[in-house]
C-alpha cells in the first residue's frame, strides 16, 4: 500500500444509529456508541426488559407430545 492510498481506505462497518440512543455507532462498541450504551442494553437483557417470546402451548408440544 503506498502512502496516497491511507486515505481510500473503507471502514469496516458503516456506522449506524445506536438503538439507545440514536448518536452515530462507534468503531469500538458497534452497534452502541459508547460503552454506557453498550452496558445500559446488557442490563436491560439481565434484568428481564427484554424477553423472547415463547409458544403458549410449552416444550415438547412441536413433536405432537
Amino acid at each position: 500500500m503506498s502512502p496516497d492510498d491511507t486515505g481510500k481506505v473503507a471502514p469496516l462497518r458503516k456506522p449506524v444509529p445506536c438503538p439507545n440512543c440514536g448518536q452515530p455507532s462507534s468503531r469500538a462498541d458497534y452497534p452502541f456508541c459508547s460503552r454506557r450504551c453498550a452496558d445500559v442494553d446488557l442490563n436491560r437483557w439481565l434484568s428481564g426488559s427484554y424477553a423472547i417470546p415463547a409458544s403458549p402451548g410449552g416444550e415438547g408440544e412441536e413433536d405432537g407430545e
